[in-house]
C-alpha cells in the first residue's frame, strides 16, 4: 500500500468519527433538560423528555424552552415565581387560618365598638 492510498484510508476514517461523534453530541445535548429536570425532581419530568426527543427532530429549535421550562422548577421553592414570607421574616400562614384570623379581629372591633 502506497502512502497515497494510505492518507485516503485515514481521512475517511477521520471522516466517518467526526460524523459519528457530532451524532453522538446532537443526541447527548437533547438530554440536558431532562437531566435537570430528573435532578430537580420536577413535576413534569416525562413531558421534558417527550419534547426533548421532538426538539430533536425540529433542529432542537425549542430545545431552548425546553431548558427554561426544566430550570423553572426547583423542589425548596416550587416554581419560583414569588418569594416565600420566610424571606422577610413572617411566618407562612395557611391561607383559612389567615381568614379566621381576619374575621376574629373584625368581630373583636365590632364588640369594642357595641359596648
Amino acid at each position: 500500500m502506497d502512502f497515497d492510498t494510505f492518507l485516503n484510508y485515514f481521512a475517511l476514517g477521520l471522516l466517518i468519527f467526526v460524523f459519528v461523534t457530532l451524532f453522538y453530541g446532537i443526541i447527548a445535548i437533547h438530554d440536558v433538560p431532562y437531566d435537570i429536570a430528573k435532578h430537580r425532581d420536577h413535576p413534569h419530568q416525562d413531558a421534558i423528555h417527550a419534547a426533548g426527543w421532538v426538539s430533536l427532530f425540529t433542529l432542537h429549535a425549542i430545545w431552548p424552552f425546553l431548558w427554561i421550562w426544566a430550570m423553572l422548577y426547583r423542589p425548596d421553592r416550587g416554581w419560583g415565581m414569588h418569594v416565600p414570607p420566610k424571606a422577610y421574616g413572617e411566618t407562612r400562614l395557611d391561607g383559612v387560618e389567615m381568614l379566621n384570623k381576619r374575621v376574629a379581629n373584625i368581630e373583636r372591633r365590632l364588640d369594642e365598638r357595641i359596648r
